[in-house]
């Protein structure tokens, strides 16, 4: 192989583009398709929009890097906005201390829309499970092995009545195909401790029931699992994912997988002030 062939590949996380703002997740992996994404890596896009002109940067990002699970496994979050639906061209640049720079192309689509709920979008008024709901036996409506019982008290239709401010987990610990939904609802525990001006609920976001008291999945004729309507009705694409909605039942931020220190704390005050 030519020295200068690079060792790392950029693979995106994010299940879909669309045409406007983006919040794209991506990691590095080697030749044996190991992730090799790290704090001191760092990461720089240029975005070209291939059916206008190949040749022109559109836009460009920085990659901020996160943990998904802490310790072990970490992505990079770009935000950027891409005006146009189409073939779009990327150019990923990364360097980290004691390895060249490496530079990789790759093109990707991106879609004039997509399904999932939106930023500046009225929040769908989902009729979510609470504890009320099955006596307080939150065994019968989470798979987290440790719930927090604040995540099951308001159902996101009773917190757009009352004008409460929350953030929504869609997030399974036991079905999870990314094997991330733990970690992430983990992550919110300690935060929403600290922020009780806003309302945290966790969401499973697949068809579940109860056999032999334990919380089993719901297959379809494939053996599938099945998405909720709670999921249908917010669209996503993947799990976990979580949404911020402030006291108007506007969706103010929409993030996949997981949430940056930095994107927590900008939307806490955003969603707790109502905009």
């Amino acid at each position: 192989r030519p020295a200068t062939a690079p060792t790392l590949v950029p693979f995106l996380v994010t299940n879909a583009v669309s045409c406007g703002k983006n919040r794209i997740l991506m990691l590095y992996l080697d030749s044996a398709d190991r992730v090799k994404s790290a704090p001191d890596r760092t990461v720089k896009v240029a975005f070209y929009d291939l059916g206008r002109d190949p040749g022109k940067v559109v836009a460009t990002a920085e990659g901020a890097f996160v943990w998904t699970i802490e310790g072990e496994r970490g992505m990079y979050v770009l935000d950027v906005d891409l005006p146009e639906a189409g073939t779009w061209g990327a150019e990923f640049t990364t360097e980290a201390p004691g390895s060249p720079a490496e530079t990789v192309r790759m093109t990707f689509p991106v879609r004039s829309q997509v399904a999932t709920v939106r930023v500046g979008q009225p929040a769908p008024a989902s009729k979510t499970p609470t504890a009320a709901d099955v006596g307080g036996d939150l065994s019968k409506i989470s798979t987290d092995k440790s719930p927090d019982p604040a995540f099951y008290q308001t159902s996101v239709a009773d917190a757009l009545a009352t004008h409460k401010p929350f953030m929504l987990v869609f997030a399974t610990p036991k079905f999870c195909a990314s094997a991330q939904c733990g970690p992430t609802l983990d992550q919110f525990k300690p935060i929403a401790a600290a922020h009780p001006e806003v309302t945290f609920i966790n969401v499973e976001p697949y068809k579940l029931q109860v056999v032999d008291g334990t919380l089993r999945a719901v297959l379809d004729s494939r053996n599938q699992l099945q998405a909720t309507e709670v999921t249908d009705q917010w669209g996503l694409l993947s799990e976990p994912w979580i949404f911020a909605v402030d006291r108007a039942g506007i969706v103010r931020g929409s993030y996949e997988v997981t949430i940056t220190p930095a994107e927590l704390t900008a939307i806490l005050p955003v969603i707790a002030a109502g905009g």
